[in-house]
């Protein structure tokens, strides 16, 4: 009989996204070799725009000399998925876990990834649903509110999801978000209307996480917290 399913959040606030990469990778690598058990940083990013393997950089709208002037930067990363904009006030999620250890396939993680964010939008009154052919992501009717985007390496996993609680849409004008035109991108305030008042990014922050290892089913949670980690993952 297996024993509880174990994980460690990481806590880490706002994080400058190459600092958050050389930390998955080192992450990554200690998982496989078993130093450390599964991990799941919970973070935000300054305003940065990211590709993926693809390299679609006819996805990104303005030059990269632009993007800095407007105080983001810009990143080539090796994870799925296409452009997408990481920034304040939209709570982003990494999973450093082995799908073998949960015994979950990549098809079955990217859709428990897009329950989570579903489940977290139901608590708010806001039905949103998994993308549909040719969609990637969760969205609320035509409009996304959460991206996507992860790569697996020896059954290890690393990248993951974001999810926009209230962040400068604007910046979003810039890309075509995930290479999916004419859509629109949307935010839980955006979503339940500015008349109601979230809690703060921290409250929802947790409630992400929570409802993230309840689908993973995660039993034994442990919280750290780990606001001035470096990138080999000491404090």
């Amino acid at each position: 009989m297996r024993g509880p399913r174990s994980i460690e959040i990481w806590k880490m606030g706002a994080v400058n996204y190459l600092e958050a990469l050389k930390l998955q990778e080192k992450l990554t690598s200690d998982r496989k070799t078993h130093k450390i058990k599964d991990t799941l940083l919970s973070l935000q990013h300054p305003p940065t725009f990211t590709l993926g393997k693809r390299r679609t950089v006819h996805n990104v709208l303005v030059s990269e000399a632009e993007l800095k002037a407007m105080g983001a930067e810009l990143h080539y990363t090796e994870r799925g998925g296409d452009a997408t904009f990481h920034g304040p006030r939209q709570v982003i999620l990494y999973p450093i876990i082995s799908l073998r250890d949960i015994g979950t396939g990549a098809r079955k993680y990217v859709e428990n990834l897009e329950s989570t964010m579903i489940e977290l939008a139901s608590l708010y009154g806001v039905k949103a649903r998994a993308g549909e052919t040719g969609e990637t992501g969760v969205w609320v009717g035509q409009r996304k509110i959460g991206a996507i985007g992860v790569r697996i390496s020896s059954g290890i996993t690393s990248h993951g999801l974001a999810f926009n609680i209230d962040p400068d849409l604007n910046y979003f004008k810039h890309i075509v978000p995930c290479g999916i035109p004419d859509k629109e991108v949307t935010s839980l305030q955006k979503e339940v209307g500015l008349g109601q008042k979230l809690p703060s990014e921290q409250v929802i922050h947790e409630q992400l996480v929570s409802c993230f290892t309840k689908i993973f089913g995660y039993t034994d949670v442990t919280w750290r917290d780990k606001t001035s980690v470096s990138s080999d993952g000491n404090e």
